[in-house]
C-alpha cells in the first residue's frame, strides 16, 4: 500500500491534482486498484533533524492506515510543508484528515 518506485511518484506528480494547507500538500491520482497507496515526501528543508522528519512520517503513515478506506482507488503523495512536534500533532492530524476528505472527490 505504498508508492516506492520513481514511476509511481512521477505519475502522481505529473497529474497535478492537489490540495493543501499549512502542514501538508496532497497530490492525488486515480490508480484503478481497490485500495489506496501512499507516498511520502519529507525533505531536509522541512527539518534538519532526522528524528523530526521520522516523527512526521510515522504520524502521517498511521493516519493514512487508519483512514485508507476513505481514499480507496487513489494514489496519494503527501508532502510535508513544515515541521511539527508532539504539541502540534493533533492539529496536524486533523488537518490531514480534512485534506483526505477534500481529496476523495477525485476518485475515479
Amino acid at each position: 500500500m505504498r508508492l516506492l518506485k520513481t514511476d509511481d511518484f512521477s505519475s502522481v506528480f505529473s497529474l497535478r491534482r492537489s490540495v493543501g494547507d499549512a502542514f501538508f500538500q496532497l497530490l492525488v491520482a486515480p490508480n484503478g486498484l481497490p485500495h489506496a497507496r501512499l507516498g511520502l515526501v519529507v525533505g531536509r528543508k522541512t527539518d534538519k533533524r532526522a528524528v523530526a522528519r521520522n516523527y512526521i512520517k510515522r504520524l502521517t503513515r498511521e493516519t493514512f492506515r487508519q483512514n485508507a478506506n476513505v481514499l480507496a482507488g487513489l494514489d496519494v503523495v503527501i508532502r510535508a510543508r513544515r515541521t511539527f512536534g508532539r504539541k502540534e500533532s493533533l492539529a496536524a492530524r486533523s488537518a490531514l484528515l480534512a485534506l483526505f476528505d477534500r481529496a476523495q472527490r477525485w476518485r475515479a
